[in-house]
């Protein structure tokens, strides 16, 4: 059962000190690795070694919950279970509960859960469970009494130790109702992107790929500066560490850096996600044919501002910074051209970030990869927010460049 340090890798540099790993700063740091007690090889993620070193302690000694669920219990189903708990249960309901819950059970969740092993659904299978009803139309109020009594048949295998935890602790029903109102009122296709990019001068092509193809906001790609604070090419990555804002009354001059929505300590590990192919192709055609100018402006993303040049990728074709109100006239212009919706409040550059993130989905991209590609802080953000696009889904990398490049040959869209 070894403890593996996940911030530096194993062989040493030529002279002999320690490599950093890619995942450097980013995430848990200790990696402990140990057998279930079904006999399958797992793992567990510590911040302090000490911690990894009395887990890895227990997993030796059987006294870990991991390594300790009951033996006989091991391959036991959802359904099975269940209906051990209500044939337990029974004596003691009133007939109108017995026959409530028989029919919940067999009607709701058995058809969802019934033949999983039951130690095995985690967290993101009950929120996609949840998700997948609401997008069904199944009321709410119905939905929290099928939620509930899920909620019970695990609490009680927690009991009896047939699972270590239950994985509907930490979901709150009415965040996940409240988090409906999340969801886009239009999600542009891949033609209407193409339409896009027809319409859009070449030199905001590699901006619209920034969107489309990594999920930015207008703010962040806009912020988007050429080198390798925000773009590393050799690791396959984008540091989406900050956004372009325009505040007269506040800074001299009016643009400033900040740090990206919901973000609020500086952390280039944190802000990296993956670089699809086709956008890095579309980056380095940008920078061989545009010069990216560097713009004198405020830097508050470490928490103290700093006055510093910034060498924008993407600015007028003066070579300024946009405005709002400059790039919201430029914007409309493309919008209307590619046959776009109307309504501004949902056909907006964000409506490109709301094609990547569907296009992940509907290709089968794990859930909480999504999440990270986005870089929402909870998983349930993620769900909410694309409720009626999730299947049951397995992990696929580097999807949304080959959609748009399968249907633009010969269009030289990068």
């Amino acid at each position: 059962m070894p403890i593996d340090d996940l911030w530096y890798l194993k062989e040493r540099g030529p002279d002999k000190k320690r490599l950093k790993s890619k995942r450097y700063g980013r995430g848990k740091r200790w990696r402990v690795r140990y057998v279930d007690a079904a006999g399958e090889p797992r793992d567990k993620h510590f911040d302090r070694k000490t911690d990894a070193e009395e887990f890895d302690n227990n997993c030796r000694a059987g006294t870990a919950p991991e390594v300790g669920l009951v033996q006989a219990e091991k391959h036991i189903t959802f359904g099975a279970y269940a209906a051990r708990y209500r044939e337990a249960r029974n004596i003691t309901w009133g007939l109108e509960t017995r026959t409530r819950i028989e029919s919940n059970l067999r009607l709701h969740l058995i058809p969802a859960f019934g033949n999983d092993p039951i130690r095995k659904i985690n967290q993101t299978d009950v929120l996609l469970w949840l998700a997948q009803r609401l997008a069904d139309g199944t009321a709410s109020s119905s939905v929290r009494l099928y939620f509930e009594l899920f909620d019970a048949v695990m609490a009680a295998a927690v009991r009896d130790k047939v699972r270590e935890d239950n994985p509907c602790d930490g979901i709150k029903l009415s965040q996940v109702f409240r988090g409906l109102s999340r969801a886009p009122k239009w999600v542009p296709e891949r033609d209407d992107v193409l339409r896009l990019f027809k319409v859009v001068p070449q030199r905001y092509h590699a901006l619209l790929w920034l969107g489309a193809g990594a999920g930015m906001r207008i703010g962040e790609a806009l912020g988007f500066e050429d080198g390798p604070r925000c773009l590393d090419p050799e690791n396959e990555e984008l540091h989406v560490i900050q956004q372009l804002r325009y505040a007269p009354r506040e800074f001299e001059g009016g643009f400033h850096l900040s740090l990206p929505k919901g973000v609020r300590t500086f952390d280039p590990a944190g802000g990296a996600v993956d670089l699809d192919p086709v956008v890095a192709a579309a980056l380095d055609r940008h920078r061989k044919n545009h010069l990216s100018p560097a713009v004198e402006m405020i830097d508050t993303t470490s928490g103290r501002p700093i006055r510093r040049r910034v060498p924008l990728m993407f600015t007028t074709v003066f070579g300024n910074p946009f405005t709002d109100r400059t790039w919201s006239a430029e914007w409309i212009k493309w919008r209307r051209a590619a046959g776009w919706p109307e309504d501004s409040q949902h056909s907006g550059f964000h409506a490109l970030r709301h094609f990547f993130a569907t296009t992940l989905i509907v290709n089968h991209v794990d859930p909480k990869e999504v999440q990270r590609a986005l870089r929402h802080s909870t998983l349930q953000i993620t769900l909410e927010t694309y409720v009626h696009f999730w299947p049951r889904r397995t992990r696929k990398k580097g999807v949304v460049g080959e959609v748009l490049r399968s249907a633009a040959d010969g269009l030289d869209l990068c």
